[in-house]
């Protein structure tokens, strides 16, 4: 598996998630995708990113944002998969991409990028939606988008949902209620407990239909 995570990179709570997923038997990579920017932490973060903190942290991360641009993210990516398929304790076979925020868009990236390879891409609380209709039209692996409240409206939804019928995509697609961008992290004001495990709910299975 390949996890991206949010913009606030690798933490605690993403080594949390990234364990959970490897309890269940998967080979979980977690890329530091703003390597070229340093070690990651690249900033300083609290224990509790609260929201006296976030809009100075995002300051400070959205240029490393802009700078990722699709070009890197591809190169990144067949950098990433090629060194899962060379690991001795992983099996020949599909890969499964997740992502969180940014990183939701980064697997699908991803799973457009390697459809020979890419069997499952699941993205929560990311704009997937960044790089038009169009960007679904190579993807063949089976997808879960699952939206915050706070980031989507219905009827956005909809037009969203419709581009990924007119791809031919296999896909769920839905928003998870009561939430805010940032749902799963809970590291965060904006964490969710009942939809962090709806999110396990709906990958889980996901991952057992498709890498079995």
């Amino acid at each position: 598996m390949l996890m991206y995570a949010d913009a606030f990179g690798i933490r605690p709570v993403v080594e949390e998630m990234a364990r959970e997923l490897a309890g269940h038997g998967y080979y979980v990579l977690v890329p530091n995708f703003f390597y070229r920017h340093g070690p990651t932490p690249l900033i300083e973060l609290p224990g509790h990113i609260g929201e006296e903190v976030r809009p100075a942290a995002i300051a400070r991360l959205m240029p490393l944002i802009r700078a990722h641009t699709a070009e890197r993210v591809l190169r990144d990516a067949d950098a990433y998969l090629s060194f899962l398929a060379t690991q001795p304790e992983v099996a020949a076979g599909p890969v499964a991409v997740t992502g969180y925020c940014i990183g939701g868009l980064l697997a699908m990236r991803t799973a457009a990028a390697h459809p020979d390879q890419v069997a499952a891409v699941a993205a929560f609380h990311g704009p997937v939606g960044a790089d038009g209709p169009g960007s679904f039209s190579k993807i063949t692996a089976r997808v879960h988008l699952g939206h915050a409240e706070t980031d989507i409206t219905p009827e956005a939804l909809g037009e969203l949902n419709q581009a990924l019928d007119a791809a031919g995509v296999d896909y769920t697609s839905e928003i998870y209620p009561g939430t805010v961008h940032g749902f799963t992290m809970s590291d965060t004001d904006a964490f969710n407990p009942a939809a962090l495990q709806h999110h396990w709910d709906r990958l889980l299975p996901l991952l057992d239909r498709t890498l079995a």
